[in-house]
């Protein structure tokens, strides 16, 4: 199979998918067989291509030519590159699309969730604009493909379908789409009519226009703005206000949208933005990125300060998601080599651990109808295997050794450094001290805290074995990263070499 035939076939898995998802619906086993086959079938095809990818190739495809180039005007193609940032993105949304399904599965069905089908054919749907999103050779290409994400998601976002839900689903929906209209689009056409091309290029497209006189450097700061603002799914402040709304999703779908698919292609479409539009060079050398680092490590800061005040335990993860995206932005606006790939390592870290934690929130409520935190004394007595999990994620979203987030952390920590810009060492330092303000006494409540009512030894009650084994999964993967942390910062290494 040629590699463009591996793309082709890698973007149509989540697609079949979806079909036999909608034509299975009234057999729930065979549907659920199917979509598992698909996800691993996805996992495999995309793995195929990251040896080639390590080695420095870069695998492609043209599918559809939108606008055919000419003298006068420059094309638009629906093309597909696979590059490092690409490869390691569509791995991690290709491989935890495996162990949330098998989620979903135990969680849909433990809690008797209705339109279980439309549930499944979305979800694979919103994953097909995940791998779209990652493997785009341009930013028209991703471009379409984040708002395919967006259009995707928000069925599941509305799933049970009360007046809450629908609220949540306004927000959710109007904040994204208003930011991509309003802003990152505007850019994206702003940016071909100055490059002539949206295709994404080492060392920036936009690079050779600044140089040439065709864009100024306040031109830079507006258009700089209007990416990283247009991106919402990043959750940058003040237009993050959709992600804890849309916590009215069921469970899974909080996993969705904080470690699959939905926030992590916000943040890679940042990355994208700074490394491949602008080129980590020019914004070395322009300086444009400061305010952004500004708007970053405050939003890092202020997320982690509100997710202090939140008894609800999504809505405590939510906030703890808002904060760590931006640490991938932080990464990106640092424009180091170290930053870059502190970032790019954070989008797979943060996955696996965030993850974890929103599993562990979904078994606690299937098992015991618990959504607050002050309600969940000595329920680690109870759920002790849970509970455990939701300590290794933490651990992990931490940063503290050995688990994969440490990596992550200290890298972006000598990317602030590289750059000289200390208050942001601080800025992750103080983050990592709310981190664990937030986190850790959500497990010391559980083990070392008396039931709220029942005996002292209650007997043991684990969610159902289609939640355990997911969460378990993916705790020991954000342990396993520390160890293979180094084939990561290998694969990421072309797009900022150190020292470069």
């Amino acid at each position: 199979m040629t590699d463009g035939t591996t793309i082709t076939v890698a973007l149509a898995l989540p697609l079949i998918a979806t079909v036999l998802t909608v034509l299975l619906g009234k057999r729930p086993n065979v549907r659920e067989i199917c979509t598992l086959l698909c996800a691993g079938a996805l996992f495999l095809v995309i793995a195929s291509l990251a040896p080639g990818v390590s080695a420095g190739g870069r695998p492609a495809v043209t599918l559809v030519e939108v606008i055919p180039s000419t003298e006068q005007m420059p094309g638009l193609a629906m093309a597909f590159e696979v590059e490092p940032l690409g490869m390691l993105f569509a791995l991690v949304a290709s491989g935890l699309w495996i162990v949330t399904t098998c989620y979903s599965i135990g969680y849909m069905r433990a809690h008797n969730e209705d339109h279980q089908t439309r549930f499944h054919a979305c979800f694979a749907l919103a994953i097909f604009a995940a791998i779209g999103a990652a493997l785009a050779k341009n930013m028209f290409a991703l471009f379409i493909f984040y708002e395919v994400l967006t259009l995707s998601t928000y069925p599941l976002v509305t799933h049970h379908g009360t007046e809450t839900a629908r609220r949540g689903g306004r927000t959710y929906l109007g904040i994204l789409l208003f930011t991509s209209v309003a802003f990152l689009l505007p850019a994206i056409v702003w940016t071909w009519n100055i490059a002539g091309t949206l295709d994404f290029k080492a060392d920036g497209i936009l690079k050779e226009p600044f140089l040439s006189g065709k864009v100024s450097k306040p031109e830079l700061y507006m258009l700089l703005a209007l990416f990283a603002f247009g991106t919402g799914k990043a959750a940058l402040m003040p237009f993050h206000r959709w992600l804890p709304a849309a916590m009215v999703a069921p469970t899974p779908v909080s996993a969705l949208l904080h470690a699959v698919a939905v926030v992590k292609v916000g943040v890679f479409t940042v990355m994208k933005v700074a490394v491949y539009i602008f080129g980590i060079d020019l914004l070395t050398e322009t300086g444009i990125s400061i305010p952004l680092m500004y708007v970053a490590g405050t939003t890092v800061l202020i997320a982690s300060l509100v997710a202090l005040t939140k008894d609800n335990l999504k809505a405590r993860l939510a906030y703890s998601t808002i904060s760590q995206l931006s640490y991938v932005v932080l990464g990106a606006a640092l424009a180091t080599s170290w930053g870059v790939i502190g970032g790019s390592m954070h989008i797979a870290m943060h996955a696996f651990g965030k993850i974890t934690l929103f599993f562990c929130a979904g078994a606690i409520y299937v098992t015991t109808h618990k959504t607050e935190i002050s309600d969940m004394r000595g329920i680690g007595r109870t759920m002790p295997v849970t509970m455990f999990a939701f300590l290794l994620g933490s651990l992990s979203v931490i940063g503290l050794p050995p688990f994969g987030g440490s990596w992550s952390k200290w890298y972006l920590a000598l990317g602030a450094a590289d750059a000289y810009r200390w208050p942001f060492v601080a800025v992750l330092m103080i983050s990592s001290l709310l981190n664990i303000a937030y986190l850790m006494p959500i497990v010391v409540r559980g083990f070392f805290f008396a039931p709220v009512d029942g005996p002292e030894r209650p007997r043991i009650q684990e969610a159902p074995m289609f939640c355990v084994i997911p969460l378990c999964v993916t705790a020991t993967a954000g342990l396993a990263l520390f160890f293979f942390a180094d084939r990561i910062y290998q694969l990421l290494t072309p797009i900022a070499p150190p020292g470069g």
